[in-house]
C-alpha cells in the first residue's frame, strides 16, 4: 500500500497558533523595521562606495594634474623646443646605448639670456651599466652659421635667435664629434645645489692639492683634501673653482666629472627610487630635459648597481696658447684627428683613451676613480697614475705633455 507524500506547502504550513504568532501585529512591525534597516544599510554602503570612488577619481585627477604640471615644467617648451626635438634622434634609454648632452648654466628662472659654464657629452649604455663622460672646453673654437665663435657662444646665439640655445648646441656637437645626440638636460647652478641637497649631499674624495682654499671668487668656501661629505653649496663651489689650480679650466672640468660621478652614485646606488618624483618636483623649475618622468625612472632602474669608479672620463684633445688668439679672444683648438680617433673608441663602447688636461693624452686611460687619486699638478705635468690602459697595459706613457703614467 503506497503512502501519499504530503505536499510541500502542507509541510511548510504553520499551525494556526504558530501563524498567529508569526503574523501578529508586533512581528509585522519588527519585520518592517528590519526591512527599513536593511534598506538604510544598503544606502549607507552605496554612499560609502560612492564617496570612495569620488575620492579615488579626485585623486587620479589630482595626480594627473600634478604629473602634467611636472612634465610641462621639466619639458619646458621654451627650452625643449620643437627644433630641439627634431634634432634629437630617437632612443630607448632603458635598453640601448645613447648620447646625452648635459649643460650646466648660470641662468635663473625667468631669465632669457644666460651662459653655459659646463658642457659634457655622456654616452650611456644601460645594457652594460656603463658610461663615458666627455668634457668640452667652453672656449673651443667653432664656426657656426658662418661665424667664428667659442662653443658656449653658440648657446647664447641660439637664445637670441629663437629663445633657446639647446638645438644649436646639439647640432654643433653632432657635427664636431661625429655623433647623434638623443637626449638633452640643462640645469642651472641653483638647481644643481638644490639637487645635491635633495639627495642628502654627496661623498667625494678630494686629492691632496685639489683642496679648495683661498679662491677669491668663492669667498668663505673651504674644502679640505681627503674623504669629504659635501652639501650642495660646497659641491657646486668645487665644480666651479679654477683660478687657484695649475691647469685652470681643465681642473674645473675634471672636478665637474667627479661631482657628476658622486651624484650618480648617490642616485643609482644609495637612493630610494620612490623619492625621485618628489625630488623632480622640487627641481622642475631649474632642470629642463627631453627625458620624460617615466624615462628617468626607467633609466635609473636600469643603471642601478653600476660601479661609478669605472665610468670613463676624458676631455677633448686640445691645446691653447699664444697662437690660439683671434681678434684678441683666446680660444681652445681641438686636435681633430685625435678627437676623431677617440670618438671611434667611444662609439664602440671602448675606453676613450683620452686626456684629462690639455694635450692629446697619447693613449692614457682614466676613470672617475682615477680623478680622485691624482692632483691637478699631477695631471698637468704628466705624472698622474691611472688604473690601466687599453693600449699599453703596464707601460709608461710620455711625460710633460698632459699624459699620465699607467700603473
Amino acid at each position: 500500500m503506497s503512502m501519499r507524500k504530503k505536499p510541500i506547502q502542507d509541510v511548510r504550513r504553520p499551525s494556526s497558533s504558530a501563524a498567529s504568532r508569526i503574523y501578529s501585529r508586533d512581528n509585522v512591525s519588527r519585520y518592517t523595521e528590519r526591512s527599513r534597516q536593511r534598506r538604510r544599510g544598503k544606502m549607507v554602503r552605496r554612499g560609502i562606495l560612492c564617496a570612495f570612488l569620488g575620492v579615488l577619481v579626485a585623486g587620479v585627477v589630482a595626480l594627473g594634474v600634478w604629473a602634467s604640471s611636472l612634465i610641462s615644467r621639466l619639458n619646458d617648451g621654451d627650452v625643449i623646443t620643437n627644433d630641439l626635438l627634431v634634432t634629437l634622434v630617437d632612443s630607448d634609454v632603458a635598453h640601448e646605448p645613447f648620447y646625452m648632452l648635459l649643460l650646466g648654466t648660470d641662468g635663473r628662472p625667468g631669465e632669457d639670456l644666460y651662459r653655459t659654464d659646463s658642457i659634457i657629452v655622456a654616452r650611456i649604455d644601460p645594457t652594460a651599466k656603463s658610461a663615458t663622460l666627455i668634457s668640452i672646453p667652453r672656449d673651443t673654437y667653432v664656426v657656426y652659421d658662418g661665424s667664428e665663435m667659442k662653443i658656449n657662444a653658440v648657446f647664447t646665439y641660439g637664445q637670441m635667435d629663437d629663445g633657446s640655445g639647446a638645438s644649436e648646441m646639439v647640432e654643433v656637437l653632432n657635427d664636431l664629434l661625429g655623433i647623434q645626440i638623443s637626449q638633452y638636460a640643462e640645469i642651472n647652478f641653483e638647481g644643481m645645489q638644490t639637487l645635491i641637497d635633495a639627495v642628502g649631499g654627496i661623498d667625494l674624495y678630494i686629492p691632496e692639492g685639489d683642496e679648495l682654499i683661498g679662491d677669491e671668487y668663492l669667498p668663505g668656501i673651504e674644502i679640505q683634501s681627503g674623504q669629504q661629505h659635501l652639501d650642495g653649496e660646497h659641491a657646486l663651489a668645487f665644480s666651479r673653482s679654477r683660478y687657484i689650480y695649475s691647469d685652470g679650466d681643465y681642473t674645473r672640468m675634471r672636478h665637474q666629472r667627479m661631482v657628476l660621478g658622486a651624484l650618480a652614485d648617490k642616485i643609482l646606488n644609495n637612493l630610494d627610487v620612490a623619492t625621485i618624483p618628489a625630488i623632480l618636483e622640487s627641481l622642475a623649475d631649474m632642470v629642463h630635459t627631453s627625458l620624460s618622468v617615466t624615462d628617468i625612472i626607467s633609466l635609473v632602474n636600469a643603471m642601478r648597481g653600476m660601479d661609478i669608479d669605472d665610468i670613463y672620463s676624458a676631455n677633448l684633445p686640445s691645446w691653447a696658447g699664444e697662437d690660439t688668439y683671434i681678434n684678441g679672444q683666446s680660444y681652445v683648438f681641438l686636435i681633430e684627428d685625435e678627437v676623431a680617433a677617440m670618438m671611434e673608441r667611444i662609439n664602440a663602447g671602448d675606453d676613450p683613451q683620452g686626456p684629462q688636461t690639455m694635450g692629446s693624452g697619447d693613449g692614457q686611460s682614466a676613470t672617475i676613480g682615477d680623478l680622485s687619486d691624482n692632483s691637478n699638478t699631477s695631471w698637468s705635468d704628466g705624472t698622474a697614475v691611472t688604473s690601466g690602459s687599453a693600449s699599453a697595459e703596464g707601460e709608461d706613457s710620455a711625460e710633460g705633455d698632459g699624459t699620465a703614467t699607467v700603473q
